[in-house]
């Protein structure tokens, strides 16, 4: 059967089309799967490329602890970063450093507001760097 703009697709064509677009809908919501959920540490996931960043604010401290997607520690020897911590009308930058076998941490002075937003940017040991964007604050769903 031709097929020209005018028209319309049958059922059964719609069918042999679904598989992909299922496939393509299951793998999304298997990527995103952690995404907003509270990590071991307590802090708020967020995937960041490959890898899952879990923020950890307490008072002027920040901690961002990097596993990859099946939730193995990457060793942050060697990496570096920043954050952009934005509460109220403030902007406060903080240096983020190894710590420990899989973090990077670091202070700054800011204040925890509710509406409390960190823009995390990592650059691990011999990889592109990569970024996500936190609302730490924010009621998260409860982990594994």
């Amino acid at each position: 059967m031709r097929h020209d703009a005018t028209t319309v697709p049958t059922g059964l064509s719609l069918l042999k089309r679904a598989p992909p677009l299922l496939a393509l809908l299951a793998l999304a919501s298997v990527t995103f799967a952690d995404e907003g959920t509270t990590g071991p540490n307590g802090g708020q996931i967020k995937d960041a490329g490959k890898h899952h960043l879990e923020l950890v604010v307490k008072e002027n401290a920040l901690t961002v602890y990097v596993t990859d997607a099946k939730h193995q520690k990457i060793i942050t020897k060697g990496a570096g970063g920043t954050a952009t911590v934005l509460a109220g009308k403030s902007t406060a930058n903080v240096k983020l450093e190894p710590s420990g076998e899989n973090a990077l941490a670091g202070s700054s002075k800011f204040e925890s507001t509710p509406d409390l937003k960190v823009v995390v940017s990592l650059t691990l040991a011999d990889q592109t760097p990569i970024q996500a964007r936190f609302t730490p604050l924010e009621k998260a769903k409860t982990g594994k």
